[in-house]
Formats: C-alpha cells, sequence, structure tokens
C-alpha cells in the first residue's frame, strides 16, 4: 500500500471517530450526518473496516429501533465480506450482542438468542482486556435477561451442529 493511501484510509477513520465523539457527547444527529457523508463517499464496495466501523455508530446513533437494526445488519455484512481483515474478528462478539440487542428492542427473542448464541460462540476472539471483559459482561447481562423471556433459550446455530 503506498503512503498516500494509507494516510487516505487513517484520514476516513479519523473523520469516524470525530463523529463517534460528537455521538458520546449527546450529538446524535450531526453525528449521524456526518456519518451518512462518510457512508456516502466510502460506499458498500469501500474498505470493510470502514464500513464496518462506521455502521456500528451509525446503528448507535439511530433513534428507531429499526433503523438500529438495519445498521448494525450492514456492520456484520461489512465485516463477512470478502476478504475482511484478521481485525474484524475481534468485532464479531460485540456485532452479533448488538444484534441481539436490537432484537430484544424489537420484541423478537427468539431471534435476539440466536445472536446472543453467536455472540458467546464468538468470544474466543476477545482478548482479555477492558474491551473483551466489557463485551463478555454485556453478552452475560442480555443472557440473564432474555432467560427472564418465555422462549426456548439459546440454540446452537446451524455452524454448531455436529455432522
Amino acid at each position: 500500500m503506498t503512503e498516500q493511501q494509507e494516510a487516505s484510509e487513517d484520514a476516513v477513520m479519523t473523520r469516524i471517530g470525530q463523529a463517534v465523539i460528537l455521538l458520546h457527547a449527546g450529538d446524535r444527529e450531526e453525528a449521524r450526518n456526518r456519518l451518512g457523508e462518510i457512508w456516502s463517499e466510502i460506499g458498500e464496495q469501500g474498505d470493510s473496516l470502514h464500513r464496518c466501523t462506521l455502521a456500528h455508530y451509525m446503528a448507535d446513533a439511530q433513534d428507531d429501533p429499526a433503523e438500529e437494526l438495519a445498521w448494525d445488519l450492514r456492520a456484520l455484512t461489512a465485516a463477512d465480506g470478502p476478504v475482511p481483515p484478521p481485525a474484524v474478528r475481534v468485532f464479531y462478539p460485540s456485532l452479533h450482542l448488538n444484534l441481539a440487542a436490537d432484537y430484544v428492542k424489537l420484541r423478537r427473542p427468539e431471534t435476539a438468542r440466536i445472536h446472543l448464541a453467536r455472540a458467546r460462540a464468538a468470544t474466543g476472539a476477545l482478548a482479555d482486556d477492558g474491551y473483551g471483559n466489557g463485551v463478555r459482561a454485556a453478552i452475560a447481562r442480555l443472557e440473564r435477561r432474555l432467560a427472564a423471556e418465555p422462549g426456548d433459550g439459546p440454540r446452537p446455530f446451524p455452524e454448531q451442529h455436529p455432522q
């Protein structure tokens, strides 16, 4: 990769980070606007790490749970892209946790349980650090919450069934 390309990619992540600062400061509308501009620039075929990161934070900036779900699905699609960077593996537990939380908000506990099981199954990619411990704790909290809901509980997803 050339220096110019690396600088350009760093600029995209910097701009995403700036929008995230606005989001965390409570300016959801401006964060949505800036993230939307970046999304328009990088497009559906842009760098998978950029798309995954941007879609993840764009989901957090949504007021409508259905829109939040749509952006979280975009984040997962970007992570599942044709050649995702190895660093994306660490995002899978969080991506599936976010989807599970979205489905809880949309009163779809069975689908939430599926994504929660996927989040738990992917935790091996997490380090034993603040981020990893935080994601594992959030998974445990949502598992407890869903355990109180009617339904069959987490089920393995197709990839987990022995042949």
